[in-house]
């Protein structure tokens, strides 16, 4: 494929132990130490009311990174297109439905149904900002965040217009946690923007690699970043938070990778 360049403008982030993204600039910068914690998720305080009882995890997760890294780029939501990508949605959800679904009597809450659906979140997301620009859900398993990457700077360099990219994964319920294990809940969102409408927090180059996927030193952090599928960002993370420029891979399909080349 032919390498694509973007611009960051913004990121969002919200995981273990890294409660937003200064606090997690720090720790993946070593100006800080990584204290492991259960992820706190807001509440989605920019819904209206009867969205806001209805949002699960996923949904909470989602709408505060994507949040943070809207309000760092000085973007206007409303009009800003979207690409939401989670390995699995809401397994909170699913699981709530496989329980109806063993009862005898079968009854689904309408809410239930509505947010079982894997664009939930970006749904979620419209109502709440009164976005009505294009905005696409995907899934890809443990390359979810790449796959994710991927089709947000390609909309952004065909296009020519910025572009929000959410990345959230949260931990199953038993029984299904033993099928998929997730470690907690984690997102990461950016904002991705044509080169020439800079200030912008770095340039990334973007293509496709057979190079193996980049690890993190601190074993506690590479844990993280295995743990969770939405984690995999984290090379990215830390290239930016240390000094913007550099060359990493990450986890992508089939073998392959997705090489990203940043400059400050």
């Amino acid at each position: 494929m032919t390498a694509l360049t973007v611009a960051i403008e913004g990121v969002g982030l919200l995981g273990p132990g890294l409660c937003g993204w200064p606090a997690g600039r720090a720790v993946l910068s070593d100006a800080a130490p990584y204290e492991p914690a259960r992820t706190l998720l807001p509440a989605p305080e920019v819904l209206p009311p009867a969205e806001r009882r209805r949002a699960g995890r996923v949904i909470k997760l989602a709408l505060a990174v994507g949040a943070e890294a809207v309000r760092e780029s000085g973007r206007d939501p409303r009009s800003l297109a979207s690409v939401f990508t989670s390995s699995g949605g809401d397994g909170d959800n699913c699981h709530e439905i496989c329980v109806a679904l063993a009862d005898a009597q079968r009854l689904i809450s309408p809410t239930r149904f509505h947010n079982a659906v894997h664009n939930a979140a970006a749904g979620y997301w419209s109502i709440a900002c009164g976005c009505t620009a294009p905005s696409n859900t995907l899934s890809a398993y443990d390359a979810s965040f790449a796959a994710g990457l991927l089709e947000a700077a390609t909309q952004v360099a065909q296009e020519s217009r910025p572009v929000l990219l959410v990345a959230y994964d949260a931990d199953y319920p038993p029984p299904l946690q033993s099928h998929r294990r997730i470690q907690d809940a984690f997102g990461v969102s950016l904002v991705l923007a044509p080169v020439a409408e800079a200030p912008s927090l770095a340039r990334m180059r973007v293509g496709l690699s057979q190079e193996a996927s980049s690890r993190l030193e601190r074993p506690e952090l590479e844990a993280l970043r295995l743990g969770t599928p939405a984690a995999r960002a984290l090379p990215l993370l830390a290239l930016l938070a240390q000094s913007g420029s550099g060359s990493i891979h990450l986890d992508y399909l089939q073998g392959r990778s997705l090489a990203l080349e940043l400059t400050a």
